[in-house]
């Protein structure tokens, strides 16, 4: 399978750094990159090909990944269309919707939507993915080979609901870090040096995120099990409930949702 990247940036990076690390060779790799510094820096790296023209770009490729900014993706797809043959056409463009992509392409139908998140740059993300009803089996397994070079992935049914996968896991890596930002400042309040706070903060999201993906009981019931009555931490809980804590991250999840579907709507009426 070869493949090409238009669009030399962080994320295609990634993707290349993990599909190389796998059972993929520089040859079925290539990126378009209009940026003369980029495409040095790509070859550099990964000792691949990186091309300027498009046309020279998808020849011979069997996927086309477009890995471009979502503003710059209307005029793309209208030069790309001419050039396709059957290629997948594999989309991590955030808020394009599938169809909008296929309407631009001249009504081209194997395309397929990806909502990765930027854990992905080491390796340790996870992507949502919708294929229009014309892609196959064969080239949904492309697609998912392809994004679990860095991270898990996961299907939905329907593409309105990649909105839901980018208000939580698109954007959560920020809910995280701004949870850590508090902790952190908090413990700087406390007494404790930045330095140590950082490594309390950081160590103990790791190590509670990898207790929860190892224990087979729900968040909640580990929650509970650390949160004893009349103690420490469930003064810490009370205080947060008290303040309606809870609703109002699952109220931001919620705005954030529905701005995906307004900037859907917004690049859709190019």
């Amino acid at each position: 399978m070869n493949m090409t990247f238009i669009g030399g940036g962080n994320m295609a990076s990634a993707l290349i750094g993990g599909l190389l690390r796998r059972d993929y060779t520089a040859s079925q790799i290539r990126v378009v990159e209009i940026s003369a510094e980029s495409r040095a820096r790509i070859k550099h790296e990964f000792d691949i090909d990186a091309v300027a023209d498009l046309a020279v770009g998808v020849t011979d490729s069997d996927v086309v990944i477009l890995a471009v900014k979502p503003q710059q993706l209307a005029e793309l797809t209208r030069k790309l269309a001419p050039l396709l043959k059957k290629q997948l056409i594999i989309s991590i463009a955030a808020s394009i919707r599938a169809t909008d992509i296929s309407r631009w392409l001249g009504g081209y139908q194997y395309v397929i939507r990806a909502m990765p998140n930027t854990p992905a740059l080491v390796q340790a993300g996870v992507t949502g993915l919708y294929a229009l009803p014309a892609v196959n089996k064969q080239e949904k397994e492309s697609a998912e080979s392809i994004l679990a070079a860095v991270g898990t992935v996961l299907w939905v049914e329907q593409e309105e609901m990649l909105h839901t996968v980018t208000a939580i896991s698109g954007s959560g890596p920020a809910y995280v870090f701004y949870f850590i930002e508090a902790m952190q400042q908090a413990g700087i309040e406390l007494g404790l040096t930045a330095d140590q706070t950082r490594q309390l903060s950081l160590q103990t999201f790791l190590g509670a995120v990898k207790l929860a993906e190892q224990s087979s009981e729900e968040v909640e019931t580990l929650r509970l099990r650390v949160t004893s009555k009349a103690g420490i931490t469930e003064r810490a809980i009370r205080h947060m409930e008290e303040n309606d804590i809870k609703r109002q991250i699952i109220s931001a999840i919620h705005a954030a949702s529905e701005r995906s579907r307004e900037l859907s709507d917004e690049f859709g009426e190019k």
